[in-house]
């Protein structure tokens, strides 16, 4: 196993944000993480990485405990993550983002550059000069140069141009085929569910469904999931 999400409680000061989340994924498997805006989503995100530490429940990650972890311990286990809103180093350039927290592995420059062209185009320029889809390669490059175990996508395509989603898609359809563990939220469920081996849904911060795509129904789609 993975990862092991068990029955976690996270607060926000005195707010509670989950009331007991719990799922779990193997090596080489992607899991859609799903739910409407304001279900938990991001909080299990943070929750996992310990950037948010769970109150209560318990997470492993690899076999290991990381609820009690700094998140850079946690990080540092392999867990890569691309945040919402990308949050790219403003300051440095393209190549000095990539290389800032690189790790030994088979994720290179090299192989960042020839997976996102376009970063190799920008090398030189700094980050807060790049156009939105170009910071969200950048941030999913720089995620792969610390050569992760599993890779956590938080909105991976949230307000990007379609041209730029496209590209996006299929850099996450190579990673899949690399066989590289991914947690994904995003709420495009035409391109989503194709790439996902498994899918949980979360509703007011708790797990409620669990299956492959193919055994989410449209009934379950518009009870969890519609506007």
């Amino acid at each position: 196993m993975l990862l092991d999400v068990q029955d976690i409680t996270t607060y926000y000061g005195s707010s509670q944000a989950l009331f007991g989340v719990e799922f779990r994924m193997t090596e080489g498997e992607v899991v859609a993480l799903m739910g409407r805006n304001g279900m938990g989503k991001s909080t299990t995100i943070k929750s996992i990485c310990n950037l948010l530490a769970p109150k209560s429940g318990r997470i492993f990650f690899d076999g290991k405990p990381t609820e009690r972890m700094p998140p850079h311990r946690v990080a540092r286990l392999g867990i890569g993550l691309v945040p919402e809103g990308r949050r790219c180093f403003p300051n440095l350039t393209v190549h000095e983002n990539l290389v800032a927290a690189a790790r030994p592995g088979k994720w290179t420059l090299e192989r960042v550059n020839d997976l996102f062209p376009r970063l190799k185009e920008r090398h030189a320029q700094l980050s807060r000069s790049l156009s939105g889809g170009e910071q969200q390669m950048l941030a999913i490059g720089r995620a792969l140069m610390t050569n992760p175990k599993l890779l956590i996508l938080d909105e991976a395509t949230e307000g990007l141009a379609p041209v730029i989603r496209q590209d996006i898609w299929k850099a996450i359809r190579h990673l899949k085929s690399e066989g590289l563990s991914i947690l994904v939220v995003d709420k495009t469920l035409s391109e989503l569910l194709p790439v996902a081996d498994r899918c949980v849904i979360l509703e007011n911060g708790k797990s409620v469904w669990s299956g492959s795509p193919g055994e989410l129904t449209v009934e379950t789609q518009d009870r969890y999931l519609g506007v």
